[in-house]
């Protein structure tokens, strides 16, 4: 099994705000894989006195806890939990009802012997490849389907996050597990899983260099750093971003790669 992550601040002088792992689990052929993308809060006034990262590390290392030791489990289960745990550790000292308070996109993997399990919750993807190469892109595109200039708004967007007709995020309520795409393959029909975080995913889905197979194909050959280390001379070419509608020169970008 090769395992291979990798992640970067949008800026060396801020903390990165993505947070990925994976890991193999103690029972036979087995691993899991998260990635959480933290959302930035467009104020230091978002609620609550911790900052996204420390969001992302506690969310984070509880998706990575249960997942390998609660087979018994399901992964939105898994998410719900963290989610509560993780919202527990600062009910008492923070405004957990604030729409900005500290919040991720979400991206799972789980695999045994017999099956590969994944959930997708907002703009990050999993990429999954069959043993004849062909790459399928799980995906939640409900943010995408929000107009762009809608986005541009704090006011809008904020209107739109974790409410119907809207998108969804993992921040404080549970119960947002239940809108997340899960599924399920057989582990026969998956040989690699790749997750990334928009940052990343970005070489395909913003700057058209190539399709998901071209992207886990450059994975495979150069790692997620080298993914990542191309995704910033796109973003450097399009320095005064003129050309492909984005809002800053870069962004956090975390890339997990899983040869089963």
């Amino acid at each position: 099994m090769r395992i291979e992550p990798a992640s970067a601040p949008g800026d060396p002088a801020r903390p990165n705000e993505d947070w990925v792992s994976a890991a193999p689990t103690a029972w036979g052929r087995g691993g899991v894989l998260v990635a959480l993308d933290g959302v930035t809060p467009p104020q230091d006034d978002a609620g609550c006195v911790h900052d996204v990262p420390w969001f992302t590390a506690r969310l984070g290392h509880t998706l990575v806890e249960l997942s390998g030791s609660r087979r018994d489990m399901t992964l939105r289960k898994i998410l719900a939990e963290a989610i509560r745990r993780t919202a527990d550790a600062h009910r008492d000292t923070c405004d957990l009802s604030h729409a900005r308070t500290p919040q991720a996109t979400a991206v799972m993997a789980r695999w045994g012997a017999e099956q590969v399990e994944h959930l997708v919750l907002c703009d990050s993807v999993l990429l999954l490849e069959a043993p004849d190469g062909r790459v399928t892109p799980i995906v939640d595109d409900r943010l995408s389907r929000v107009p762009r200039e809608t986005r541009r708004s704090t006011a809008a967007i904020d209107a739109l996050r974790n409410a119907e007709g809207g998108f969804f995020t993992a921040a404080a309520d549970p119960a947002v597990a239940e809108r997340a795409v899960t599924g399920t393959s057989p582990r026969a029909e998956v040989r690699t899983v790749a997750a990334l975080t928009d940052g990343a995913s970005c070489w395909t889905d913003v700057f058209g260099e190539g399709d998901w197979a071209d992207c886990l194909a450059v994975l495979r050959k150069e790692g997620p750093s080298g993914l990542i280390g191309r995704v910033r001379a796109l973003e450097e070419a399009d320095a005064e971003l003129k050309t492909f509608g984005r809002w800053k020169l870069h962004d956090d970008a975390s890339a997990v790669y899983v040869e089963l």
